[in-house]
């Protein structure tokens, strides 16, 4: 491998981490990266019809009731982000 094969996979990296919030960067802490994983799990829930219909059964639940559900956990997930230490 050589010098500019890796420069160009660094770039291409840098690129997609700039352009896609979820894939994740350098300096992204522990509750981002978890807040980021829900998000895209209650995402894929919801643009799922039978995944969605199969937690709206299991929970005895409408489909919309359980969209509106989902879209509400999307706002805080993870919960409120802890204190920050500035230095």
């Amino acid at each position: 491998m050589q010098a500019s094969d890796r420069f160009n996979i660094n770039s291409q990296l840098e690129h997609l981490q700039a352009k896609y919030v979820g894939t994740g960067h350098a300096d992204l802490n522990r509750f981002e990266w978890a807040v980021n994983i829900q998000r895209d799990s209650y995402a894929s829930y919801i643009g799922h019809y039978p995944i969605l219909a199969y937690f709206a059964i299991a929970e005895n639940e409408s489909i919309g009731r359980e969209r509106y559900n989902f879209m509400q956990k999307m706002l805080l997930p993870c919960g409120l982000p802890p204190e920050r230490e500035d230095d």
